[in-house]
């Protein structure tokens, strides 16, 4: 009888610790974000598609205000702009881009630009300077592009 109860007891005791496991796990992908079906929808996006000049989704940053200097911008690297939700990039000299600084992944926000690539230090996905493309990292959609206008040595969102 010792036996029987001592094995009923096994299982059970898997069952629990699988449980904890599976709750934990749903509790740290929350705290991410989400899923990529999120970010698609997120307004950074939104007004970003096809080359098409940004309606103001660009998380209500739009509009006349000096984003950054030209000098601010290294060249091979560029500079996250947390506030403003966008990162702007200098690929090449006196070539400026601009991407939405959320994550495609699960909407973290990138927080640096090294190496050539954007990082996303939530799950290490990385993204090229010149195009937004995913380089590297769980990440499967690139950075949306953001409208910029650079005249003398003003960055502006468009």
């Amino acid at each position: 009888m010792t036996a029987s109860l001592h094995s009923a007891s096994g299982p059970a005791r898997r069952t629990v610790v699988a449980a904890a496991g599976a709750a934990g796990l749903a509790v740290a992908l929350t705290a991410c974000g989400g899923s990529d079906d999120d970010a698609s929808s997120s307004p950074v996006e939104s007004g970003t598609s096809g080359g098409a000049p940004d309606d103001g989704g660009g998380g209500g940053a739009a509009g006349g205000a000096p984003l950054a200097r030209t000098a601010d911008i290294p060249e091979g690297g560029g500079k996250v702009f947390a506030d403003r939700k966008v990162v702007v990039t200098q690929p090449s000299a006196g070539e400026f881009k601009a991407f939405s600084a959320t994550c495609t992944h699960q909407g973290c926000a990138v927080k640096s630009v090294a190496d050539g690539v954007i990082n996303c230090p939530c799950h290490n996905s990385d993204f090229s300077i010149t195009d937004g493309s995913v380089r590297g990292g769980p990440a499967t959609k690139p950075l949306p592009a953001v409208e910029i206008t650079v005249s003398g040595d003003s960055i502006t969102l468009a």
